[in-house]
């Protein structure tokens, strides 16, 4: 009928939705692994004298390397999320496939992964964050059936 306004598809909302929930949950995991790197570089390496000088370390040490590609991953998202285009289904569940796949700590692995492990192992509270990141997860997930 003329005046009508078609029916909003729903996809693209829930799309944002799931990527949203992705980055914001990346973020804080992000904030709790270079809190953790930040406590051990200052304990084991130097002290860290001021945000300025953490910054730089998250930029340029090697100690923070490994925490380059979630950063990465999550400027991606980010990107996407932007984007003048619409985030297609295809492009959404990439980013969480790598999400999934990029935070699958092993202990024989390498890069990230390893790291991941190793970061377990010294502090608990890197434990919880990967707890919530994978309920995060699973919300995407329950989010992305129900559409």
């Amino acid at each position: 009928m003329m005046g009508e306004m078609p029916a909003a598809n729903p996809a693209p909302d829930m799309i944002d939705q799931q990527l949203t929930l992705l980055r914001n949950g990346l973020l804080r995991l992000h904030k709790r692994l270079l809190d953790s790197e930040a406590a051990f570089y200052d304990h084991e390496v130097r002290r860290i004298e001021s945000p300025g000088q953490l910054l730089d370390l998250a930029l340029n040490h090697p100690t923070f390397a490994w925490l380059r590609e979630l950063s990465q991953l999550i400027v991606r998202i980010d990107e996407t999320i932007d984007a003048r285009e619409p985030v297609t289904n295809a492009e959404a569940g990439m980013l969480i496939r790598t999400s999934r796949a990029l935070l699958s700590p092993a202990e024989f692995g390498d890069g990230f992964q390893r790291r991941y492990f190793e970061t377990f192992q010294r502090d608990p509270d890197a434990v919880i964050a990967h707890s919530e990141m994978m309920k995060v997860l699973a919300e995407i997930a329950r989010l992305g059936q129900a559409a």
